[in-house]
């Protein structure tokens, strides 16, 4: 009998990371998926929010916790044991007066306490700039605690760097050539992980599309741009991602015919943010709406009619 060769290669199999699709997911889409691909990884992402996902989560959650958090941890069980980790980043602040909500930065250990029974592992990159941890810093010491140089890990992080870069001007040019269509344009105000949501922010846009509305995400903008602007509506505002809504509007108030202001339940920040915004912009349509887990939606799809014939009404084509 032959004997095998001992000194056969043997085919080692790439670990696998898991992304949640939620959160910051729809935000740094682009740069997860490039950097863990640089460095030879494989990913699989769990599936757009689905109701069992949502009431897994809220199960999950303490009562208190946001929609969007309650969503957030429907993912991640969603995908234990289907990969070798999962990423949950905490990111606390830019900068001084530059921070994130605090569900931010706070996300990895509620997620490690609420899995600690499971043998899944999760990975996290730490962005604190107030720290001096910059967000390349974050992503070279990721790569290093998953068993890769710094070398290797800093050069897959800038090729991510480059591919977020060019898909973000894409996008944003993409959403600014909204802004001269014809008739009716509604800016829509939310966070990119209520907005960017297959079951609670799609609707809204699919609604006012076939309604004949464009909706537009002032999410989509130029990030650096919106920053500025925003210190002409408030200079004390210290969330960075509802800075960049506020510069968003600033920049785009005489584009457009309304605001909706759209928040998952109960958010803290927009809570505060959107009650500045309503007094800010006087002599703006505008339309609140606070999402949670319900099931029905005629009463959001009324509010949405009523929003977009009074819009139709005032510009004289209803």
């Amino acid at each position: 009998m032959k004997e095998r060769n001992s000194t056969a290669a043997i085919s080692v199999k790439a670990p696998v990371i898991g992304l949640p699709r939620a959160m910051l997911y729809d935000r740094y889409e682009v740069l997860w998926k490039s950097f863990f691909s640089a460095l030879g990884m494989k990913g699989i992402v769990s599936k757009p929010t689905n109701k069992a996902m949502i009431e897994a989560g809220s199960t999950l959650a303490i009562d208190e916790a946001c929609l969007s958090t309650k969503i957030y941890l429907g993912h991640i069980q969603s995908l234990i044991g289907k990969c070798d980790y999962i990423l949950v980043p905490r990111i606390s602040n830019f900068g001084l007066h530059r921070n994130m909500c605090t569900k931010f930065e706070s996300l990895y250990d509620v997620v490690c306490n609420v899995f600690r029974n499971t043998d899944q592992k999760f990975v996290a990159y730490n962005v604190d700039a107030l720290q001096k941890i910059d967000e390349e810093k974050a992503f070279v010491d990721l790569g290093t605690a998953l068993g890769y140089d710094r070398k290797t890990a800093q050069k897959a992080y800038k090729r991510a760097k480059r591919n977020e870069s060019e898909d973000w001007k894409k996008k944003v040019h993409e959403e600014e050539a909204l802004y001269k269509s014809q008739g009716i344009k509604v800016l829509i105000v939310a966070h990119s992980y209520v907005l960017g949501d297959a079951y609670i922010g799609q609707p809204v846009i699919d609604y006012l599309k076939g309604m004949e509305v464009t909706p537009i995400r002032a999410d989509v903008v130029d990030r650096k741009e919106a920053l500025k602007q925003s210190t002409k509506v408030s200079k004390t505002l210290k969330w960075e991602l509802s800075r960049e809504l506020m510069g968003s509007i600033q920049m785009h108030r005489d584009k457009v015919d309304g605001l909706i202001l759209l928040s998952a339940f109960p958010c803290g920040p927009d809570s505060m943010v959107n009650e500045m915004i309503i007094r800010k912009f006087t002599g703006l349509p505008i339309l609140n709406i606070v999402l949670d887990n319900q099931d029905g939606t005629a009463g959001l799809e009324t509010r949405l009619e009523s929003f977009t014939d009074i819009l139709k009404l005032k510009k004289g084509v209803l």
